[in-house]
């Protein structure tokens, strides 16, 4: 199992407030990893991603996925091995942000840092509050 599957199920096993639909796709380059559903029925998407360094890389799909689609999408990363100073193990970015998060890494700043933020984050999507 590669490190983005155990990372997913890492997920899978910490978000069990939210319906995770993996999206396995060959078809429609750039589509994020996961179709998400919170408990008020809201959903987004999140693109997963794993590291050993501050960089993250992304196809030419993904960003324009990202771009054409900024709101309710998120980019989730995980850091293995060493951690670069002033960085998480776990970090969430909006997906309005890839292209900066793109040239930027792990340097920029997050929306949520941490599985229980992140989760929190995605539960409360769609929500007035």
């Amino acid at each position: 199992m590669g490190p983005e599957a155990k990372f997913y199920q890492q997920i899978k096993r910490n978000f069990k407030s939210l319906s995770l639909i993996r999206i396995e796709n060959s078809s429609l380059l750039g589509t994020p990893d996961l179709l998400v559903c919170n408990t008020s029925g809201n959903f987004c998407t999140v693109e997963l991603k794993v590291t050993k360094s501050k960089k993250l890389r992304f196809s030419p799909h993904q960003i324009a996925y990202h771009v054409r689609h900024p709101h309710n999408t998120f980019i989730l990363a995980k850091t293995l091995g060493p951690l670069p100073p002033n960085t998480f193990p776990i970090s969430m970015y909006r997906g309005s942000r890839i292209r900066e998060l793109a040239a930027c890494g792990l340097t920029l700043e997050a929306c949520c840092l941490g599985l229980d933020a992140c989760r929190l984050m995605l539960e409360q999507v769609g929500s007035k509050a």
